[in-house]
């Protein structure tokens, strides 16, 4: 008889096949060379995964895909630990996950501790260039998720509803409001897209553990807040903060900014600038835009930080995306054929364009545009990235530099 460990990394049609050797191999190398975003990633992982090794069929990705893009949390991660699963069970989604994370949580924290030794007007200018950075890829993201997510009058009323209601709302409590608001509004405005058809893969998660791991889920997004007061612990404050910025963001990596912006610069954990930074080097790495939860747990102020404090904050803000998953995939086929839950999720996703385009301005426009050439700057960084395609990298190093000389002339 086979454990329920076994048994839930198995698709419906056969046994699986493949070692988490095999897997953690497989997504070290994209975990090394996947720049560009989640979107970029769902394309190295069909090539890689799909086309070349034949893991699983077309049907089957996209209707994996669709789950994670339905899910808060890092889609590209989801699908990447999905995957993992269905090759070599737990140990393969847990290979997945590492292999295709760790490069970039490395380097980013080896940023975050040679920072502090950037001095001089040199120095200063490099990390001015890097929160330019993230104004031009956060414009970049918001102006390709209008153009997908925002395609009608409908769906732009609701951006722009969102935009107001994350202005005049505080921190993350505004962001969940207008995202509760887009869904509402979906359900009312946005009930004529396309219904998505039937579905070609299923994995043999039980139905008790999905409900164990949605439990686990809402359990530790209610009880952690308390139990970090009452203890009083900065670790337990540390991971409270990262897995509820983890829990709460729909439509990709870009929308943890506003989120994990508001829970470790409110604070006065990190400076805006320092957080900033990190974010505009988080843009010259590959692998997944979560990592940024590395750098910041390596560069905040209070311990538990540096390698201990990455290792906290990386873990917090993956672990609800994942359980969400392993949740919802013993009742998501019945329930994407729900009109009414297509139609909710539009909205939503349409209140995230507004979140990010609210985050646009304020912290990332303001603390980074203080003059003429930084605006130039900013909008060379987003025609490279939105027009020449230019890989990120490249507009991270020419920004940064350029940033740096102007700030010795």
């Amino acid at each position: 008889m086979k454990s329920s460990a076994q048994t839930m990394g198995e698709e419906a049609a056969g046994p699986r096949q493949g070692t988490a050797g095999e897997v953690f191999l497989a997504f070290l190398k994209l975990g090394l060379t996947s720049f560009g975003g989640p979107i970029a990633h769902l394309g190295y992982f069909r090539d890689e995964l799909v086309v070349r090794r034949k893991w699983i069929d077309e049907a089957g990705y996209g209707d994996l895909v669709a789950l994670c893009q339905f899910l808060p949390g890092p889609a590209s991660s989801q699908v990447g630990f999905s995957l993992g699963l269905l090759r070599a069970g737990p140990l393969g989604a847990l290979a997945a996950w590492a292999a295709f994370t760790l490069p970039s949580a490395i380097l980013l924290v080896v940023f975050a501790l040679a920072a502090t030794g950037l001095e001089g007007p040199a120095g200063a200018g490099l990390l001015h260039g890097l929160k330019i950075v993230a104004v031009a890829v956060v414009a970049q993201a918001v102006w390709g998720m209008a153009k997908s997510l925002t395609p009608d009058r409908q769906r732009a009323a609701i951006a722009l509803a969102a935009v107001f209601v994350v202005t005049f709302s505080a921190g993350a409590i505004g962001q969940v409001a207008a995202i509760a608001a887009g869904a509402l509004a979906g359900l009312a405005l946005c009930r004529n897209g396309p219904v998505t058809g039937e579905t070609h893969l299923s994995f043999r998660v039980s139905r008790s553990f999905g409900l164990a791991c949605l439990a686990a889920f809402f359990g530790l997004l209610l009880a952690l807040p308390v139990l970090a007061s009452a203890a009083g612990l900065q670790g337990l404050s540390l991971f409270d903060a990262f897995y509820r910025s983890g829990a709460l963001v729909f439509g990709g990596g870009h929308v943890v900014l506003p989120l994990l912006q508001s829970e470790v610069v409110g604070p006065g954990w990190m400076t805006n600038d320092t957080f900033l930074a990190g974010y505009g080097a988080a843009q010259a790495v590959p692998g997944p835009l979560f990592t940024f939860a590395a750098y910041l747990g390596a560069v905040m102020g209070p311990a538990p930080n540096g390698i201990a404090g990455a290792a906290i904050c990386l873990v917090a803000v993956f672990l609800p995306g994942f359980l969400l998953l392993l949740g919802a995939l013993p009742f998501w086929d019945g329930f994407r054929r729900q009109p009414a839950a297509q139609a909710a999720m539009r909205g939503a996703n349409a209140a995230v364009v507004g979140i990010l385009g609210a985050a646009l301005y304020s912290p990332v426009w303001t603390s980074a545009v203080l003059a003429p050439a930084d605006f130039a700057l900013a909008l060379a960084g987003f025609l490279l990235l939105a027009v020449w395609k230019a890989p990120p990298w490249i507009v991270v190093a020419l920004l940064a530099f350029a940033a740096a000389v102007l700030n010795l002339v």
